[in-house]
């Protein structure tokens, strides 16, 4: 494909959970900016493909966003900072939702913003991700 530049790619996290709420009540939560603050950042997110916004990580600063695939209320997609790309897929389940969280973009040699290696963050940001899809699971659940 023309990348060629030898880098070995790292796994994308990817976590599936099954949540008993609506399709539309669950993409109403990951897919506009009150909801994603509620669970995630605060953000200036808008469903709109090529939309650009930021999320604000707190210590982190800001870090740059944009909006890629909006296909309500099944996929969502952004890029997120310099190396990586967010995907939120729905299905409906007979009245619930299974919603998977896709995290690429990870590269071995690459480090992030901050200077640290993916490898080390990717670990970290797998276990923050259970962490987060239970408070979207508290939230929707509700």
């Amino acid at each position: 494909m023309g990348d060629n530049n030898n880098q070995s790619t790292l796994p994308d996290i990817r976590q599936t959970v099954r949540l008993n709420a609506s399709v539309q009540k669950v993409w109403n939560a990951v897919a506009t900016s009150e909801g994603i603050a509620e669970w995630f950042m605060p953000n200036d997110f808008e469903p709109v493909e090529g939309h650009e916004f930021q999320l604000n990580a707190g210590p982190f600063g800001m870090s740059s966003c944009k909006v890629t695939v909006i296909d309500p209320p099944n996929r969502l997609s952004f890029t997120w900072g310099k190396d990586w790309v967010l995907t939120f897929e729905l299905s409906e389940q007979g009245g619930q939702t299974e919603f998977t969280l896709i995290h690429s973009g990870w590269t071995e040699e690459t480090v992030t913003e901050f200077q640290e290696s993916h490898k080390i963050v990717r670990d970290r940001m797998d276990h923050g991700w259970v962490g987060l899809l239970e408070k979207l699971k508290a939230i929707v659940e509700a």
